[in-house]
């Protein structure tokens, strides 16, 4: 037995009929892989991919310029729930993440703000570095906008309260209708609520089109995309010419397994930990409750002592004038 039939037989059944199935043709390639991904979205070969898909998330036009490497100073552990994660600079010098997350990550918002913070940091050091002359010209309107976009195929139940909204812009704004340009800026797409609200629709947009190009891997989607908008088989081509090298495939395939056990097992420890500060703080209010009791029940205790005190000098009392008749 070769290695690769070892490889084969050591996976759930599940993931050997969704490996045959998209190397057989029988269902397209799940893009939110990391290697997938990379692979046709790769801006050193195909930029105008990135740069049109930037485009429609962000709502302005961008040129990607190149990729960057993940900084070894990045604030994400990482064993985390990304699958996929790149960095990029833009033609006006302002950095984006984009990152795809198979399950949702517990805390969504307090990571994309840690990991905004984190590349807001990496550029100030980028333009503030350089020779002294360099050093001396250094102004802080030369920091651009950083932008966080997060894809998930599974999105936390947060996002769940909007069932009829699938992308989230997020970004600082002040209470009084100063303008400040405070330079983060988030996008959130909830890909699992966007196929439930596509089974109701039909695709109508080029970024609908983008969305289920990465979510849906079932024939009929496929057509309907390649109908809609050509530029799409392009892509579906390639993918289809890497599915070729079933060997090379199958390594990519195992890879992605693998970090989905460890993205399964982090997620879990995650929701755990959830459910225990629930808890603590569940615990911390009956001890505040308990306590609030413990003093109450002190305080009745106190006004009963005074009570019987009060009782026993009017029994006295009583005791004195009967003596007096």
């Amino acid at each position: 037995m070769s290695k690769f039939d070892e490889m084969f037989q050591s996976w759930k059944p599940d993931n050997q009929e969704e490996f045959l199935d998209f190397c057989t043709g029988t269902k397209g390639v799940k893009m939110l892989y990391d290697s997938f991904f990379k692979e046709i979205m790769n801006p050193e070969y195909t930029p105008e991919r990135l740069n049109e898909l930037l485009s429609l998330l962000i709502g302005q036009n961008v040129k990607v310029l190149k990729a960057l490497p993940n900084d070894s100073t990045r604030i994400a552990d990482e064993t985390t729930l990304v699958i996929m994660d790149i960095v990029v600079k833009l033609e006006d010098g302002s950095l984006s993440n984009i990152e795809v997350q198979k399950l949702g990550y517990a805390f969504p918002g307090q990571r994309s703000a840690c990991y905004s913070s984190d590349l807001l940091l990496r550029q100030y050091k980028r333009v503030r570095g350089g020779n002294d002359k360099e050093k001396k010209k250094f102004s802080f309107k030369n920091i651009k906008p950083v932008y966080t976009i997060v894809l998930f195929e599974s999105s936390q139940r947060e996002f769940h309260q909007f069932p009829d909204t699938y992308i989230h812009h997020f970004s600082q704004m002040s209470d009084t209708g100063l303008k400040l340009d405070l330079l983060q800026n988030y996008v959130f797409i909830s890909l699992d609520i966007f196929k439930m609200k596509l089974h109701n629709k039909d695709i109508n947009s080029k970024l609908d089109a983008w969305l289920t190009f990465l979510c849906m891997d079932e024939p009929e989607w496929i057509i309907k995309v390649i109908k809609a908008y050509p530029q799409f088989e392009a892509m579906y081509r390639q993918i289809y010419e890497m599915c070729l090298n079933v060997e090379g495939v199958m390594t990519m395939f195992s890879e992605e397994l693998r970090e989905l056990d460890r993205n399964t097992v982090q997620y879990m420890i995650d929701e755990m930990q959830d459910e225990i500060n629930k808890m603590e703080s569940q615990i911390q209010r009956k001890d505040e409750e308990l306590q609030q009791n413990r003093e109450q029940l002190q305080q009745s205790k106190v006004q009963l002592q005074q009570k019987d005190k009060q009782i026993e000098e009017l029994m006295k009392k009583i005791s004195e004038l009967e003596s007096k008749r």
